[in-house]
């Protein structure tokens, strides 16, 4: 096994748009190296259009570079036969994830069905065992969404992401649509299912306070660029870069 399980080389993605004869680019993200190592939650941060979701893409083979390499555990291109159970992602809101004319159950055990071998009965325990996993009660698993709160929501859709039991996790923005209250005890349930179950993450958002909560390393975003990494301790203790400082002033 590769000692990286995300292993991003001077990775750049270039949309295109507009007719051929007005062609537009634009550079999401350029030449962006960073790694993320088994067992680690890397908290990616920086303002809306920085250049972090589209990271999270390549990082999860949903994009392929322009140029520049992204690998998982050693594998390049990171493709279909990588995200296979081994991958998922957490969005910003929990219905983009769940239908809403699907009982908890359903959705829960979707990712399932690309995993060969898994019974009926065996999804059941499995659908059960994720329920428990983010604490709700097996009752939860024949409700609607529209029944839930939006904390219950959150915690389905990280139930739904782990049921397979990946190695690697995106957290998207996870957080930033609950209420301070409730983005605590899903940040504290993200901490307690890495430490039990030793998935390796990528937590993005902007918000500095929750990704120091949950992440081991730091990257900060710029035009679609990395102006700065560093652990975690170091980076909130001394940031070095403008940029970052920057950051800090807005939350002082």
């Amino acid at each position: 096994m590769s000692a990286r399980l995300i292993d991003l080389g001077s990775a750049s993605v270039i949309y295109r748009s507009g007719p051929l004869w007005a062609r537009r680019t634009v550079e999401a993200v350029r030449e962006v190296s960073f790694c993320v190592e088994p067992g680690e939650i890397v908290g990616m941060v920086g303002e809306s259009g920085s250049g972090k979701t589209t990271a999270g893409k390549l990082c999860l083979g949903v994009l392929q570079p322009s140029s520049g390499t992204a690998m998982f555990d050693g594998h390049s291109p990171i493709d279909r036969s990588c995200r296979r159970g081994q991958m998922a992602v957490v969005l910003q809101h929990p219905e983009w994830a769940l239908n809403p004319r699907l009982k908890v159950a359903i959705s829960i055990a979707e990712p399932l069905s690309i995993q060969s071998g898994v019974s009926s009965q065996a999804r059941m325990r499995r659908i059960e065992e994720a329920l428990t996993m983010v604490g709700l009660d097996a009752g939860f698993a024949q409700r609607y969404p529209y029944e839930l709160s939006g904390g219950q929501r959150q915690r389905i859709a990280i139930a739904r992401a782990l049921v397979t039991r990946p190695r690697f996790v995106v957290f998207d923005e996870a957080v930033s649509a609950l209420d301070v209250s409730i983005q605590t005890q899903v940040l504290n349930l993200i901490k307690q299912l890495q430490a039990e179950g030793g998935f390796a993450a990528l937590f993005i958002s902007h918000d500095l306070a929750a990704t120091r909560y949950v992440a081991d390393r730091i990257i900060v975003m710029r035009y679609g660029e990395i102006v700065e990494q560093a652990p975690v301790r170091r980076f909130y203790e001394r940031p070095s870069h403008p940029y970052s400082q920057a950051l800090f002033d807005t939350i002082a």
